[in-house]
């Protein structure tokens, strides 16, 4: 593991820790002594190498997927834009409120929160339809079909 690496790692490892809102010390109370705070700290400093079993006790330990220790995985996440689709909020405005009441006001609240009132389309991340699907308990491919079958999306709209 290059020094880079390790460091950015132990980076992750402590911002985990803080969002818990543990110390060091805190995390080896909180383990029954488990994970001592010593060997925790010289992880987040990079000054030892963990290793992938430790790595995947650790974030058992805090909760957390592995991948969100991984710095390398988390900025190949972040880094590549994300899909936007484009909502036809003349057709929206047409449908059921018990159909699309949800959408409406989800698309009213990013309206507002850019003052975009132009009142003809919308444009929304891959990632707002993925929370509208939990809203409509759908799988988000589910939900994009169901868009385009009520005509608020465009035909042949898929998700990445």
């Amino acid at each position: 593991m290059s020094a880079d690496y390790a460091h950015a790692l132990g980076a992750r490892l402590r911002a985990i820790r803080a969002q818990q809102g543990l110390s060091l010390h805190g995390v080896e109370e909180k383990s029954d002594g488990r994970w001592k705070a010593v060997v925790v700290g010289s992880y987040e400093r990079g000054d030892r190498a963990v290793t992938v079993a430790k790595l995947a006790e650790l974030a058992e330990f805090y909760g957390v997927p592995v991948a969100e220790l991984l710095p390398d995985a988390r900025a190949a996440r972040r880094g590549a834009p994300s899909p936007k689709l484009v909502i036809d909020l003349q057709r929206l405005a047409e449908l059921p409120t018990h159909q699309a009441g949800p959408l409406a006001r989800y698309a009213a609240a990013i309206q507002s929160q850019r003052g975009d009132y132009n009142g003809k389309v919308l444009t929304i991340r891959s990632e707002d339809l993925r929370s509208l699907a939990v809203i409509y308990d759908m799988t988000p491919e589910d939900l994009t079909d169901q868009l385009v079958h009520w005509g608020v999306l465009p035909a042949g709209t898929e998700l990445d």
